[in-house]
């Protein structure tokens, strides 16, 4: 498997939290091929925004050798970087460099120009500010993260995390994904489209959560799962349960169990040897052809050249 460079670039008092999203993630497993550096704007130390110093970062440099560009946020995002750090990112997004930014991360890859023209997200808090200073921007303040590649932003601290999951999932499948996302304890997948939500419930359920539903549901994504089966399941009324449902994950349960279907689909066909209509019997989308819609819809590709991609990616 070719290496793959990712440069996490850590600015003058940049958020530890933020900071430690990308470098975690991306750190080198023996089933990725991602070589993690951390850089600043010169080589030697940073100071983080509560105070503590990081020593030993890469310089500029490492940005200009990066497969990916990562900037997470930090503290004095109103302040444009130094010139030779906007520059740095100029020249790796002309190259062809994919950069991606966590919370105020963003308001660098503003300074730089690379956002001008196009729908970017940040931390809610911020999204004011992003728009005032750079008007050439459109800010969504009601999704986790966009994804207009090679350009990509998120929302604040855990929309970081879905955020580099979805890289991930992009760069090997949702299996490798996955599996990071256990070892984290974070949820696989949550759309970037939609609000804050969970899409594989991991937190422990309580009296006024539908957790336990969602958590069931998930393994038994082959059954038919209506409302009422899912209200009984739950019992709690049809309309108590979209209200919750809404309230809990940011979206109605027939959007939260068709994303669940396609992803459970996702990883049969990157880990298994399953026919097509195994696959979409398995995964609850019924049948091969609805299979083929959805993934169509979603991913744009079929579900065989997504087997044939992915599946080099897992043997590999």
């Amino acid at each position: 498997m070719a290496p793959h460079r990712v440069a996490v670039l850590a600015l003058p008092r940049v958020l530890p939290i933020d900071l430690g999203i990308p470098t975690q993630i991306f750190n080198a497993r023996p089933h990725t091929p991602y070589e993690l550096t951390v850089c600043g704007g010169a080589r030697g130390s940073i100071t983080t925004s509560t105070g503590f110093t990081l020593g030993g970062t890469a310089g500029l440099p490492a940005l200009a050798r990066a497969d990916t560009i990562i900037v997470p946020g930090y503290w004095d995002y109103q302040q444009p970087p130094a010139p030779e750090v906007t520059a740095a990112l100029k020249r790796a997004f002309r190259r062809g460099a994919r950069i991606a930014s966590i919370c105020t991360g963003a308001f660098a890859l503003a300074a730089a120009g690379l956002l001008n023209g196009r729908t970017v997200t940040t931390h809610w808090a911020s999204a004011d500010a992003l728009e005032r200073l750079y008007p050439h921007i459109r800010v969504d303040r009601d999704v986790l993260y966009i994804d207009d590649d090679p350009l990509l932003t998120s929302a604040g601290v855990t929309a970081g995390i879905d955020l580099c999951l979805h890289i991930v999932r992009k760069d090997l499948g949702a299996a490798v994904a996955n599996e990071i996302a256990r070892e984290l304890v974070a949820a696989p997948h949550r759309d970037g489209g939609q609000a804050q939500y969970i899409a594989k419930s991991l937190p422990e359920p309580t009296a006024h959560s539908l957790a336990r539903t969602r958590a069931w549901a998930l393994n038994h994504l082959d059954a038919t799962l209506t409302l009422e089966v899912l209200a009984r399941h739950a019992r709690v009324s049809t309309r108590t349960l979209v209200r919750m449902w809404r309230q809990e994950t940011g979206v109605t349960p027939h959007q939260w169990l068709l994303t669940a279907r396609v992803n459970h689909a996702r990883e049969l066909l990157e880990v298994t040897d399953l026919g097509i209509e195994q696959i979409a019997a398995q995964s609850g989308l019924g049948t091969s052809t609805n299979l083929r819609a959805r993934f169509r819809d979603a991913l744009g590709t079929t579900p065989s050249a997504y087997r044939r991609a992915f599946q080099q990616t897992t043997t590999a």
